[in-house]
């Protein structure tokens, strides 16, 4: 999961989730986020309790869909972390079906006192999984004689043909398109009106998640700036009354384009959406019954995105790992959130290192993903990093945001500390494991881990420029570095956990802003350090024997 839960001890501390008594109904997205905060003294508005009866299915299925089981090659061998393979490889189905188990696939089953639940190699808040995966790919041997839109299944590991074209080939040569999306329910079923936030995260991390395994296939990842959410929800047919129940809702997140070869992405998506197709299936129900969330509704039409200008290209930058590290495919379904730390273990200097280069703009293969310039600083809580002093620090990631957030914060003067390629600004030495406990609802994981982070957000300048939507895109660069965390802990060892529950404002109010000023905002924690395993899960394969054989 990419959000660690709340131990029973700690809830009892505090007041189960309640509005702010003098919060009207958002009538922006700030609005929203302000509402949405968590505080010492309560949680923003959730459900009273869980019930189980009405837990939504973690599966879209499309009944009366074609099924076409993918190839499982998860015993084939993957290039060394974090790639790419050194020669694209050939598109053919036994690539898409590395590519997709790799990306959106389970990594395991785990089982307890009778319980049995997946795990997906994309992490999720609370595990949940809103998002969903769909391609438009050509004519494929073993696929499809002719282009077709298909919605990938995890359990069962295939894709569900949800329309068929006409016609052969409608993309430009080179590349397929992969759609995400979000089931909003998924999340408001259990976390009430902060789940729009943890979408929004998910697909971050998904958006990691594909870049990743594009990576280990040789291919690239990038995330297309300009499709509306409009134009999407036409191509995956989310306009579709037989696309999702009611208070089931399906909605566009995002749109990339999968590079195998060379070749440019679509520039738009006019000629694919007039291309003739015809519809197969309609989407199962996830839920009996359903509460309805009025604040994630409103979110949901504060940020709807239409159709924008490609930002200006960057430089990206591959990286190479000073560890040994494992082969792509381990790494990725190796990949768990933590629950415990052990509050020992002592993170090398240079791993540490390499993990926050890997989190800088440009970075090879996850952060490059996207388009956007960096609106992201990371606020770093040093446990215990051989060769780097306990305390606060800064990393800035960009030029032009350090400087203005430099200028914001009102602790004392800050002290550069060079990685070597990396530079961290000090704000405080000393112990900050109980600081960042408090700050993170009060979870022991985020003081006992090497390193805690909380992700600071170019907020009010990001929101004026490019208006509600800007919302969106922040929380995914924060989902993509939280993704890179999770895997280049992996690769070197270790164990990371998103935290999505934090005192907003208290962290605010640590580094000296108000809690009226919206210049920069917290959207979301990260931790690192050695998981101590729960010995009474069972850990079940993620596919059986009998089905390894389809690629065979």
């Amino acid at each position: 999961m990419a959000q660690s839960e709340l131990d029973a001890d700690v809830t009892a501390l505090l007041r189960p989730f309640e509005p702010d008594p003098t919060e009207t109904a958002p009538q922006d997205i700030r609005g929203y986020h302000r509402r949405t905060k968590h505080a010492p003294t309560r949680y923003a508005l959730g459900p009273a309790f869980l019930d189980w009866t009405s837990q939504p299915c973690p599966f879209r299925r499309f009944e009366g869909a074609r099924r076409i089981d993918l190839p499982l090659l998860d015993a084939e061998p993957t290039p060394p972390f974090p790639g790419p393979g050194r020669a694209p490889a050939i598109f053919d189905c036994d690539a898409l079906g590395l590519f997709f188990e790799l990306a959106f696939g389970l990594s395991a089953w785990k089982s307890f006192k009778g319980s049995t639940w997946a795990l997906r190699n994309n992490p999720s808040s609370g595990n949940l999984h809103p998002t969903e995966a769909y391609a438009v790919i050509d004519a494929l041997d073993g696929l499809g004689a002719t282009a077709g839109l298909y919605h990938y299944a995890p359990e069962g590991h295939a894709l569900e043909e949800r329309a068929r074209f006409a016609e052969t080939r409608i993309l430009p040569q080179g590349g397929f398109l992969l759609a995400l999306t979000s089931i909003p329910w998924r999340e408001s079923w259990k976390y009430g009106e902060r789940a729009y936030r943890y979408c929004q995260l998910d697909a971050g991390h998904a958006i990691g998640a594909a870049a990743q395994a594009a990576a280990a296939l040789g291919w690239s990842a990038r995330l297309l700036a300009t499709p509306s959410d409009e134009e999407i929800a036409r191509l995956v047919g989310l306009d579709r009354a037989d696309s999702a129940h009611r208070r089931e809702g399906e909605h566009p997140d995002l749109l990339i384009w999968i590079a195998f070869d060379v070749g440019e992405a679509p520039e738009t998506l006019d000629l694919i959406l007039a291309a003739p197709r015809e519809w197969h299936g309609a989407a199962n129900r996830l839920s009996e019954d359903h509460d309805a969330w009025p604040v994630v509704d409103l979110a949901l039409r504060q940020c709807v995105k239409g159709a924008t200008s490609k930002p200006p290209e960057r430089p990206n930058h591959c990286l190479e790992a000073t560890f040994a590290s494992l082969p792509i495919g381990s790494v990725v379904r190796r990949r768990r959130s933590a629950q415990r730390m052990d509050g020992v273990a002592t993170l090398p200097r240079d791993v540490f290192r390499d993990m926050l280069l890997a989190t800088l703009p440009g970075a090879e293969p996850l952060v490059a993903a996207s388009p956007w310039p960096p609106g992201i600083a990371l606020l770093l809580f040093v446990h215990r990093v051989e060769g780097v002093e306990p305390g606060l620090y800064l990393l800035e990631r960009d030029e032009n945001l350090g400087r203005r957030l430099r200028a914001a914060i009102t602790l004392d003067a800050m002290t550069a500390t060079d990685l070597g390629g990396v530079t961290l600004k000090r704000l405080r030495a000393g112990s900050v494991e109980k600081e960042v406990t408090r700050l993170s609802c009060l979870q022991p994981i985020a003081g006992k881990g090497c390193f805690a982070v909380a992700m600071i957000a170019d907020f009010d300048r990001a929101l004026a420029a490019e208006g509600d939507f800007a919302y969106r895109r922040l929380h995914w660069e924060a989902g993509l570095i939280g993704q890179a965390l999770y895997l280049w802990a992996t690769a070197a060892g270790l164990d990371g956990t998103g935290i999505g529950c934090f005192f907003d404002d208290e962290v605010h109010a640590l580094l000296g802003f108000s809690k009226d000023q919206f210049d920069f905002q917290n959207l979301y924690h990260f931790t690192v350090g050695q998981a101590v395993e729960d010995p009474r899960l069972l850990t079940l394969p993620a596919y059986p024997e009998e089905r390894r054989r389809i690629s065979r």
